[in-house]
């Protein structure tokens, strides 16, 4: 599990090639700029659960709706709280959610729930970058971005690297300035994850299984333990 900010040291140098970006100037705007740039270092912690929220508080709307896999009438509902630049989140997302997908969400058992908590500037970018593209690709592009993590955070020009994997979604250079620009949409997101810290999450990835928290990349046994009693 991840505290902030969750890349290497290495990858903290980079955070700045961002460069000319927008995102910069929208970070700063909307007065976060003194905690993406200025945030200790890597800081991990044990997996394990605690706490429980109620079902309506934690499936209360936010400003920019939910992305949901699986059936609305699954008697199981997992929230994930996720950033992406997160190596414990990305490590989730390709060797356990695949898994989870088939056994429980295809099958109608699990409702998921992605919700975005970045922790630093690219996290922020990536989240942006994935709520403007279509909405049957959201799982897509944060799904690739995940896979590529290393390739995307691991040095060279950032945003070049952001865009090139953005790409084939439909982004033009124009559109992905405009969607990094874009004020309201990193508010909202912000939201996303200020809804979420109220809820108790203070490192990603933090899934809540029908409200009960639990911190850490799950694996699947761990999944199954929590899962099975509550069909």
């Amino acid at each position: 599990m991840t505290t902030e900010p969750e890349a290497s040291p290495s990858i903290t140098r980079r955070y700045m090639l961002i460069g000319g970006i927008a995102v910069i100037a929208v970070v700063a705007a909307g007065g976060a700029g003194h905690y993406l740039w200025n945030s200790p270092d890597t800081a991990a912690a044990q997996s394990g659960s605690g706490g429980e929220v109620p079902m309506a508080d934690l499936l209360a709307p936010g400003p920019l709706g939910d992305e949901i896999q699986g059936s609305a009438d699954a008697p199981v509902t997992i929230v994930e709280y996720a950033s992406m630049t997160c190596p414990h989140c990305a490590a989730f997302a390709i060797n356990v959610f695949p898994k989870l997908k088939s056994a429980y969400i295809d099958t109608g058992k699990v409702r998921y729930i992605f919700r975005e908590f970045p922790l630093n500037a690219p996290a922020f970018a990536a989240a942006m970058v994935a709520r403007c593209a279509p909405a049957d690709k959201f799982f897509d592009i944060v799904h690739t971005y995940f896979r590529s993590q290393e390739k995307w955070l691991g040095g060279g020009d950032l945003k070049a690297a952001m865009f090139e994997i953005a790409k084939p979604f439909g982004f033009t250079n124009q559109t992905f300035d405009a969607c990094i620009a874009n004020q309201a949409l990193f508010k909202a997101i912000n939201d996303v994850r200020d809804r979420g810290s109220k809820l108790g999450v203070q490192a990603t990835p933090t899934f809540f299984i029908n409200g009960k928290k639990f911190e850490g990349a799950l694996s699947l046994d761990e999944l199954d333990k929590a899962i099975t009693p509550l069909l």
